[in-house]
């Protein structure tokens, strides 16, 4: 499922962000989906896992600046997600690279990305314009 405008946030960081991670969310899936080499979808997952984490630094740096009021919510739910992600690295590992799992767990984290921002990220936004 790649990024629409639909899932914009109105905050052009937060934004490019985002479209970066559902393009290479969508890479995942179809390097899944092509059986590509398993180094490439390892290599996939590494570079989600890193920019998640970037991602999610800046999107808090970001919050806090604003003084945003749901700030410890997000926080919360970002480092679940890290888990999550930490959890399906682990099972493409364990599965010898199973490319089923990556498919199946690439839609897991696209659905759970496509709900934090439709319901959580979207406040941020709405919050920043605000407060201008």
């Amino acid at each position: 499922m790649p990024w629409t405008p639909s899932l914009s946030v109105g905050v052009s960081m937060i934004d490019e962000q985002h479209k970066t991670w559902f393009d290479k969310a969508e890479k995942l899936f179809e390097a899944g989906k092509k059986n590509q080499a398993k180094e490439y979808v390892g290599e996939l997952l590494n570079f989600l896992d890193e920019y998640t984490r970037k991602h999610f630094a800046d999107e808090e740096k970001y919050m806090l600046s604003i003084r945003y009021p749901a700030y410890d919510e997000q926080k919360k739910a970002h480092t679940a997600f890290i888990a999550q992600l930490d959890k399906l690295r682990n099972d493409y590992k364990t599965s010898g690279g199973n490319i089923a799992v990556i498919i199946n767990a690439n839609q897991m984290v696209v659905d759970w990305l496509t709900k934090h921002i439709s319901n959580m990220d979207k406040k941020i936004g709405e919050f920043a314009k605000q407060s201008r």
